[in-house]
């Protein structure tokens, strides 16, 4: 008997998305996956569209807009299923595209969660930024990807097509077994959107597990669907989540000493936003910080409630460093020796 595999979309006034992409899933996942759209209290029709063009597809209502944490979180307790596949709506999926990892999942118990190699919708031949072939973090924890430095996004040549062990795999396209998403607690909502996915990863590393990507799977990805990269909300999202994620998960021997260094370098990046023009996004970092200052004893405690270690796949360098001092644009030229095993 197959394993049973729930492909879980989150929609939120994304009707465009939908008919565009939908298709796409039904056509070349349906044989062997249920399709699910969880929506997050649309207002363009959504819901209506769907029950008139897409009849077989399962509904489920959220009764506000939760983010993408709460959205999944309380979307996904209805689906039962041994695997979860966590979906964009701006997903471009091709055929075949659920079998080698659902075959890796398989033959690999001691693997939580993977994604397909992510490339984009509009410039197919290169990389997508939220994903690329698999996610990283380095010492002073930035994410980056295998195909994707900050800005530098490289052109796919198959460079990056080994099944490798990862930090983190992309919300964008998921594919995690059920039980390991809930011995975790699911998705944070205090992120409500934004590296959720990266905070969940490190957890079930916490845990023992391992994260992988497999791209023999591939996916196009359109990208900035919900907030432009621009966006003031996203930087401020961008910058909160990632001090609460390194507050919960980070050893103890290494907090205080990142933290500090984060503050200096999340506070330099605010005076860029200003020197460049960027006045809401100079605000959103001082936004950020104000409500981490506010969550930041409640924050504290969520690290009792998981074993803190060290972890596989971080880069012991800076990655800062290497791009804007070395000029390194590829993951290719990071020292293979640098990421802890």
């Amino acid at each position: 008997m197959s394993p049973r595999i729930a492909i879980a979309i989150l929609n939120w006034n994304g009707r465009e998305f939908l008919a565009k992409f939908l298709p796409y899933v039904l056509q070349y996942s349906s044989q062997v996956a249920e399709v699910y759209v969880i929506d997050n209290a649309s207002s363009d029709g959504s819901v209506a569209f769907l029950r008139e063009n897409f009849g077989g597809i399962k509904i489920i209502e959220n009764s506000e807009n939760y983010g993408f944490a709460g959205g999944y979180n309380r979307g996904l307790k209805f689906i039962e299923a041994e695997y979860y596949i966590i979906l964009n709506s701006d997903i471009e999926v091709t055929p075949s595209w659920i079998y080698p990892m659902i075959d890796f999942l398989e033959a690999h118990p001691e693997v939580a969660a993977c994604q397909p190699k992510i490339r984009s919708f509009n410039e197919r031949n290169k990389f997508e930024y939220a994903g690329a072939s698999g996610g990283y973090i380095d010492f002073w924890g930035y994410p980056f990807c295998r195909g994707r430095l900050f800005q530098a996004i490289e052109t796919d040549h198959g460079q990056y097509d080994d099944i490798t062990e990862i930090f983190w795999a992309s919300g964008a396209c998921l594919m995690i077994r059920r039980e390991c998403f809930w011995e975790v607690g699911g998705f944070d909502e205090d992120f409500f959107a934004h590296m959720e996915e990266i905070d969940l990863c490190w957890r079930l590393k916490n845990k023992g597990y391992k994260i992988m990507v497999v791209p023999q799977a591939t996916v196009f990805h359109v990208g900035g669907g919900t907030l432009p990269k621009k966006s003031w909300r996203k930087t401020y999202f961008n910058m909160r989540n990632n001090a609460l994620m390194l507050i919960k998960n980070l050893p103890k021997q290494w907090l205080p000493i990142v933290l500090f260094a984060r503050l200096f370098l999340d506070f330099a990046a605010a005076l860029k936003f200003l020197v460049d023009g960027g006045f809401r996004n100079f605000w959103a970092v001082f936004k950020a910080y104000s409500s981490l200052i506010k969550s930041f004893r409640y924050t504290l405690e969520k690290r009792g409630k998981q074993p803190l270690r060290q972890v596989s796949r971080v880069y012991g360098g800076s990655i800062v460093w290497c791009y804007y001092i070395r000029r390194k644009r590829y993951f290719s030229t990071l020292k293979p020796e640098k990421f802890s095993k």
